[in-house]
Parts: structure tokens; sequence; C-alpha cells
């Protein structure tokens, strides 16, 4: 059956995939219950739960950081969402929580991975307000010339780098990176970010950090210092930089059943005074 399924999903994509190397996009779908991936990714995805047992529910817990993220911006004014490296579409995208609370909302999904591509161009065909753009996030220019053919910069945004960074390495200088998208933002813009962490983890986060070298998608994991260092140029929102399920939780929600370093990520929200 896995099989079958692989060959339908390589039928109905570009040719350039790579199904035989584990994708950092695909693997996430699994994480979420998605059938968008390849044997190879499934198999990376369970030597991770078998690191980390948590990885599903973090993975969900992400996710609600996004939703709450994005209803956080909606609130303050934001009607414009680039999201990069956006992934393979899931429950609760980006379009769906800003539509759902804004009728005028707009959005810009980027991402490299061409399974990735291929489904949000999909899903997307009857959503005017949001588009899929291929594209590497490390090359701004890029990025960004496809993002003004639908967004008004001069107007606030909202950019998500959601479970992304962490697979930029030192060498491309994510500082530098975070601070070129930063640069073109009109104040009462925001920042969401949310990245994986060893703080905490003991002798798991450098376990996760091996498996992950041998996929397309190195981890590069960086302590709660080194991801406030990333919001240089805005200002933080209040609760700052906090694991998960503590920034701003739902009202009445309940308590994470497992203790919130446990998620293994960190994530805030920046503004652009």
């Amino acid at each position: 059956m896995e099989q079958h399924e692989d060959a339908r999903l390589a039928d109905i994509l570009p040719s350039d995939i790579e199904p035989e190397r584990p994708s950092a996009a695909r693997v996430y779908d699994y994480y979420l219950g998605g059938s968008h991936n390849f044997a190879v990714d499934r198999a990376m995805a369970e030597q991770a739960i078998r690191i980390l047992p948590e990885l599903p529910a973090n993975m969900r817990a992400n996710r609600a950081f996004l939703r709450r993220a994005v209803r956080y911006m909606i609130s303050q004014g934001v009607r414009q969402f680039l999201d990069l490296g956006s992934g393979i579409p899931t429950v609760g995208n980006v379009h769906e929580v800003a539509l759902s609370e804004a009728s005028d909302a707009r959005v810009v999904y980027v991402d490299i991975d061409p399974v990735a591509v291929a489904h949000s161009q999909s899903i997307l065909e009857p959503v005017p307000a949001a588009t899929v753009v291929q594209a590497d996030i490390t090359d701004p220019t890029t990025v960004l010339g496809h993002a003004r053919q639908h967004l008004d910069f001069s107007r606030p945004v909202g950019v998500l780098m959601i479970a992304l960074l962490h697979f930029v390495p030192e060498s491309a200088n994510p500082g530098a990176l975070v601070a070129r998208y930063r640069d073109v933002l009109a104040p009462g813009s925001f920042l969401g970010i949310s990245h994986g962490t060893s703080d905490e983890q003991g002798e798991r986060g450098p376990a996760m950090e091996a498996l992950y070298s041998r996929s397309a998608n190195p981890l590069v994991s960086r302590d709660r210092a080194a991801i406030e260092r990333l919001f240089d140029g805005f200002e933080l929102v209040e609760p700052g930089v906090v694991f998960v399920p503590l920034w701003r939780p739902e009202p009445g929600a309940l308590p994470a059943a497992t203790p919130p370093e446990r998620t293994a990520t960190y994530a805030g929200v920046g503004r652009v005074r």
C-alpha cells in the first residue's frame, strides 16, 4: 500500500523531487498525520519519534502557536501575511485562520520543496486571497520580488518563520537573513518565529541533530538567547521567547499533558516600531 501511495504521489509531482532523500517538509507532514510523504520520510520520522516520542504532539503544538500568532497579528491590524517555509498544507493553514478573522486578508506562501508547492497550488486554486511561490527563503531578493506582486509592503505585513530557521546553518547567517526581511517591513508589521532547541533536552537534542544531518535539511538547534537575537530590531511581544505552549495560550485552555520544555521548541513574536 505504501509503495502504491508513493507511486501515486510521484506521478502528480514535478520530476525534480528527490523521493530517495528525506525532506523536512514531508517529514513534518508525516508528524501531523498527512499523506504527502514518501517511505524514506516516514522512516526518518519514525526514527525521530523514537528519540523524542512527543514529536507528533509537539508539531501540533507548533501549529497551534502559528494559529494564535496569526490571530494576534490580525487583532493588531495586520491583513497581509508572508509565510516563509510554509511546508505542505494541513488543517489550520494561515489563509484559513486569517480569512476566518478578516475577509480582506491576503497570504503569500513560500517554500522550496516541490511537493509542498504542488499541493499548495492545488489547495489554493479556489482561494484568490492566497498564493504560493516556489523559492529559496535564503534568497530574500527573489522571495520579496514575488511577494510584492501580491502584498503591499508600505502597509503592515505579518512574516512567519515557523519551524524554519533551525534549518538555516550558521554559515548562512540567520540573523542577517531575518534582518533582510525586517528591513522592508512597514511599522506595525510583525515577525513570528518558532525554532527547535536543545535547551533542557539532555542527549535528545544532539541525537536529533545527528539524525537530521542525513536529510536534505540538516537541523541546527539554538538556545533561547540565540533565538532572541533573531528578533534584533523588533520589539518582542509579551511573554517574549518561551516554549511554544506558553506563548499566549487560548483562554481556558487545558494545561499541556507534558511539561512545556518537552516540546523542544521556542516561539516568539516581534513588532516593527
